[in-house]
């Protein structure tokens, strides 16, 4: 059984090796410019090949895994850590985020803002609300101060006037609708600022404080709320 297992292990090594090789070469030929791929590939193999046989098991396995993001590892909760981020973009969802964290948290702090659009995706997850990102905001728009999110109903109109304060929190949207930030509220579905105390904040269970915002979630939590 161990010289079975012994052979498996040395089996699997090498079809790792000539895996990595293969990839190695394809990488290789993808950026050949004169058209002759096959070539190109060949002569490469014997160079790969070589190289391989020199490096231990262990780099040859990081070679064939595919990285993961770990979930909230890169995100860094300050206003340097968002103007380093590349421009943000998306579809008509991340639009929808982008302005709710405008007009609901830009004076907030990265972290609040953060926390603000988490509160929308448990939302979207929750059997009580939408099942998606604009459904959420948009709930209850068309009658004056009965929606859900005031600024889509204060009959004021929604201009951008702080372009700097929106290409932030449009990152922090593309960050969060990505999957890449932290729990931050611990399933909280309402807020308020710290200016006020909706009747509703008396019954709901207080889950977290960030910068002007409290955080609740319905004081009885099930798998789909």
């Amino acid at each position: 059984m161990a010289l079975q297992t012994n052979t498996l292990g040395v089996m699997m090594r090498k079809f790792m090796r000539a895996a990595a090789a293969a990839l190695m070469v394809a990488g290789s030929t993808a950026y050949a410019a004169d058209g002759n791929e096959t070539a190109t590939g060949t002569a490469l193999w014997g160079k790969e090949a070589r190289a391989l046989k020199a490096l231990s098991d262990d780099r040859v396995q990081s070679m064939l895994t595919v990285p993961t993001q770990v979930a909230g590892s890169s995100v860094q909760f300050s206003r340097s850590w968002l103007d380093a981020q590349p421009k943000a973009a998306g579809n008509a969802h991340w639009r929808c985020l982008s302005e709710a964290l405008y007009f609901e948290a830009r004076g907030e702090t990265v972290k609040g803002q953060f926390a603000v659009a988490e509160v929308i995706m448990n939302r979207v997850k929750s059997a009580r609300f939408p099942g998606n990102v604009c459904g959420v905001i948009n709930q209850g728009t068309g009658k004056k101060y009965q929606c859900q999110f005031t600024y889509t109903c204060d009959g004021n109109p929604e201009r951008i006037g702080e372009p700097r304060a929106y290409e932030r929190v449009s990152k922090v949207a593309r960050a969060v609708l990505d999957g890449r930030a932290p729990e931050l509220t611990k399933g909280a579905t309402h807020y308020h600022t710290t200016a006020v105390r909706p009747r509703w904040s008396r019954v709901y269970t207080h889950t977290a404080s960030i910068g002007v915002h409290r955080f609740y979630r319905h004081t009885f939590r099930t798998a789909s709320n």
